[in-house]
């Protein structure tokens, strides 16, 4: 094909080339760390235990399921559970409660005591406890949610169990990794700000200006074929 004809394909890749190499290449490098890294690290799995096996049977829950249905409106779910040595009764209703398995009253609020030990229950690793502290609201890595326990181990990845205020149970687990890994996808679907944004629009558009970039090197591809270089050597 005539070099003349390709130019403007030519100042097309070499423009767009430096405009995309920063992005292109923290995809590649986004796409490699991700996935060198398994999904169940990340979500903290040989940390600790989101949750752990009821040690309580039906017997246990002495609570009259009627006295706790008229405390409640809209009632959709009961769930038997526990916190620590308690037994415990999920409600689901318009909101979620819960109940003294035993005596059927409302659930005390844990203190901190009793978040430390609880933390301690699920933890895996063997760091020592780092800090614990209750927040008004959660850091975006929890979704912002409110009221919650953050307990942090000293381990090699600062394991950090989040825990519900009011129950006590086990809302997440994060860790360096998770960060790391959280760090990496920002940068892959180039949301800045709460990273959960897949259809962005600066993500698109530099997926299409990269579709450009790939088209155009795909016309420069013809500028000097393989089948052309071989008939010049049989020349």
């Amino acid at each position: 094909m005539n070099k003349t004809a390709l130019k403007p394909a030519r100042k097309v890749h070499k423009y767009l080339g430096y405009l995309l190499a920063l992005q292109i290449f923290a995809w590649l490098l986004g796409g490699l760390v991700m996935s060198a890294i398994p999904l169940d690290m990340v979500h903290g799995k040989h940390l600790a235990h989101r949750q752990l096996e009821n040690p309580f049977n039906a017997t246990n829950y002495t609570a009259s399921l009627d006295q706790i249905k008229s405390q409640v409106g809209n009632l959709h779910q009961i769930e038997f559970t526990h916190f620590l040595d308690q037994p415990v009764i999920k409600v689901g209703a318009d909101t979620i409660t819960y109940f003294d398995g035993t005596h059927g009253q409302p659930l005390q609020t844990p203190t901190k005591e009793q978040i430390r030990q609880q933390a301690k229950r699920h933890y895996i690793g063997d760091g020592p406890l780092a800090t614990i502290e209750l927040l008004d609201a959660g850091p975006r890595e929890v979704q912002y949610r409110q009221h919650i326990w953050r307990v942090v181990y000293a381990d090699w990845v600062s394991t950090t169990l989040y825990l519900d205020a009011t129950s006590g149970q086990v809302v997440t687990v994060r860790s360096t990794l998770w960060r790391i890994f959280d760090f990496f996808w920002m940068l892959h679907i180039m949301d800045y700000d709460e990273r959960d944004d897949f259809n962005n629009p600066l993500l698109i558009s530099f997926s299409a200006t990269s579709v450009l970039f790939c088209l155009s090197g795909m016309i420069l591809l013809f500028q000097s074929p393989p089948w052309r270089r071989r008939r010049i050597q049989r020349n």
